[in-house]
């Protein structure tokens, strides 16, 4: 099973990734919902409308869950559910949550919603089937698209080719996997990917996006994160390109705690929101005053599972 504090690495950076890239992400992932949707009118994220949504449903392990209007070429307007599950496990009820959420969304707004999977586990295997049921004349199904990252393992030298970010962020998924027991491994690769960034003549803003999402997924011990931005820097030098040295390298560190804090507090809320309601979020400023991940961590651990605020109120005045 994934520990939490890791599940917070991992979906906090694609969430971020996706929220930067939208169009390329179904441009990578989905062409033929990109291909039908008309940009020029752009997309707006509707954060609050899916938590209401589904805010009966299991909490806390999906930030990288996003829903968006569009409009499609045609002109109508549609919405769609992106679900990212980066650290996702086999799960039997897959489908059914889909079909859940799809449906609680249609349910409470009456917009069209299309419902799309990334999936990360690591069963080449398994692939949700859609769901749905029969019975006495009656019947409903829905299926969705699914794609599943560990199936670009066999298009590696398309995936070296590609400009699209999402490219680079599958890269730096599969090779996260593959050194997970391995720093040695994972250093060189590490510095190949980011070396990479140059070499595909990527922007500068994309460069230091893309740095930050290598840097976040794909952590090494302190020492060899040290001798790998020396490295970093002479890559730049070697360039004549200096766009993520010109960030403080205590800049990204401080930005990836940032953003780790921030997706614990928007869990902590949602979840006291649900379970407790106005009296629930009366606690949010004493937790918002807190700037350790680690301890948020366990708060919110604790949120899950308490039955009575007294039981976290006596955790904040620890």
């Amino acid at each position: 099973m994934t520990d939490e504090k890791t599940q917070d690495q991992y979906d906090s950076p694609w969430k971020e990734l996706l929220e930067r890239y939208f169009r390329e992400f179904l441009e990578f992932f989905f062409p033929e919902a990109a291909e039908g949707i008309d940009w020029e009118r752009g997309h707006e994220f509707l954060d609050k409308e899916f938590q209401q949504a589904v805010r009966d449903a299991e909490l806390g392990k999906r930030l990288a869950d996003k829903l968006a209007k569009v409009w499609q070429k045609n002109g109508d307007e549609t919405w769609l559910l992106a679900h990212t599950e980066i650290q996702g496990q086999y799960e039997p009820g897959f489908s059914e949550r889909m079909f859940v959420y799809n449906y609680r969304i249609f349910d409470r707004h009456r917009k069209p919603v299309v419902s799309l999977a990334v999936l990360a586990d690591q069963r080449p295997a398994w692939k949700p089937k859609p769901y749905g049921y029969e019975l006495w004349g009656f019947s409903i199904t829905m299926e969705f698209p699914v794609v599943k990252l560990n199936d670009y393992r066999k298009q590696w030298n398309e995936l070296e080719k590609s400009r699209n970010p999402f490219a680079v962020a599958v890269m730096a998924h599969l090779k996260t996997q593959e050194t997970r027991n391995d720093d040695e491994s994972r250093r060189k690769w590490k510095l190949r990917l980011i070396r990479e960034l140059y070499d595909r003549g990527h922007e500068r803003e994309d460069v230091i996006n893309l740095f930050r999402f290598i840097d976040w997924v794909m952590k090494l011990p302190g020492d060899m994160e040290d001798d790998l931005w020396e490295e970093v820097c002479r890559v730049e030098e070697e360039k004549k390109m200096p766009y993520v040295t010109s960030v403080e390298k205590i800049g990204f560190r401080r930005g990836f705690e940032q953003a780790r804090r921030e997706g614990l507090l928007e869990t902590i809320q949602t979840v006291l929101s649900v379970k407790f309601s106005v009296k629930g979020l009366r606690l949010m400023a004493a937790i918002q005053a807190i700037d350790d991940p680690d301890r948020l961590n366990v708060i919110k651990e604790a949120v899950k599972v308490a039955h009575d605020l007294a039981e976290i109120e006596e955790m904040l005045i620890q």
